[in-house]
This record gives C-alpha cells, structure tokens and sequence, in this order.
C-alpha cells in the first residue's frame, strides 16, 4: 500500500498525541507480552520466573519485533497508531520496507535502552522505582530531543529515513434519504 509523497514542510503530528499512542501501544503489547510470556513458559516448562530468563527476554524482543515489524510494513499502522490515526512512512510517503520497518524497530530501542543500561551499570537491577524512574528519564529525555529537531522527528525516525504523519480516515458516505413511495 502507497500513499502520495510527503511533502517536507507538513507538520507532523503533536508529541502529546505521539506520547498518547505510545501510551495505549503499551496496554496493547501488555497483552501481547502475557500472551508470549505465557507461551513461552508453557513451550519451555518454566516453572521459575529467574530460571530461563534471558530466554524469555529474547523471546519476547522477537515477538515485539514480529508484532512492529509486521503492522509497519503493511500498512504502517499499529492497533494504537490506528486508534490515533498516525501512520509511519518513509521519506517520499511509502509504506516501510520490511528491511526499513526492522532497522526502526531496532532504532527505537533508543527510547528504552540508556536507561536500562544506567540501571544496570549502576547495580540497581533489583529497585523497581529506581527502574521505572530511570525509565522515565529516558523517555523524557527522548521527548525532549523530538522538540528540539526543527521537524520535531524522533531520533529512531531520523537515524531510519521515516517519519510519522496524521492518516485522518476516509470521511464516511452520507446515506441516502429515501423518499416515501406515491400510494
């Protein structure tokens, strides 16, 4: 699926209805996660939640990567950027690559991992609020970058050639009135 070329001077659109996908994309890979978690588990016979761990993180960074991957290269649209009406395209308006939809899947990992690494650098693995506030660092951070670039891009969409752009739906048909039938 294509689309008409995008030009360089439209708007993106806002951080704060960015940052509200974002948000609901988490309750939709909430889901999913738990699903692959579970899956995971039953396959492997995990009985202990530190006993296969590092397999189950990989397990989980392929599911999340099968999931984004797939959504931006047909289509560009997850479940949370359809709901927001945003749309992921490359530079001239396309529809992602599967080669371009992985390189931003692994691009955006930019997002999370600075502040995993600073927890784990810093031995405070085992602190959750230390783990989610870290986490929320980063993330603002992130977003702050977003508000410096001129087109206020995300550095993962800037690294990959790609840019989010606003994919309203098409406006409804109005039905038809019908006229009462002549007795």
């Amino acid at each position: 699926m294509t689309s008409a070329p995008v030009a360089g001077d439209i708007p993106p659109p806002g951080l704060m209805r960015r940052l509200a996908a974002f948000i609901y994309e988490g309750v939709v890979l909430f889901g999913v996660v738990f699903i692959a978690g579970w899956l995971y588990s039953t396959l492997t016979q995990q009985r202990n939640a530190l006993v296969g761990q590092h397999g189950l993180q990989a397990f989980l960074f392929l599911v999340l990567g099968i999931y984004f991957i797939w959504f931006w290269s047909r289509g560009g649209q997850t479940v949370a950027m359809r709901a927001w009406h945003l749309r992921v395209v490359d530079a001239q308006g396309r529809t992602l690559t599967q080669a371009r939809a992985t390189a931003r899947y692994l691009a955006a990992w930019l997002w999370f991992l600075p502040a995993l690494a600073s927890v784990h650098a810093l031995g405070l693995d085992h602190s959750t609020g230390a783990i989610f506030g870290t986490m929320f660092a980063g993330i603002a951070g992130y977003l702050l970058l977003a508000r410096l670039h001129p087109q206020r891009q995300f550095l993962h969409d800037v690294i990959c050639g790609t840019r989010l752009i606003t994919q309203l739906p098409p406006p409804r048909a109005k039905k038809a009135t019908a006229l009462p039938a002549d007795s």
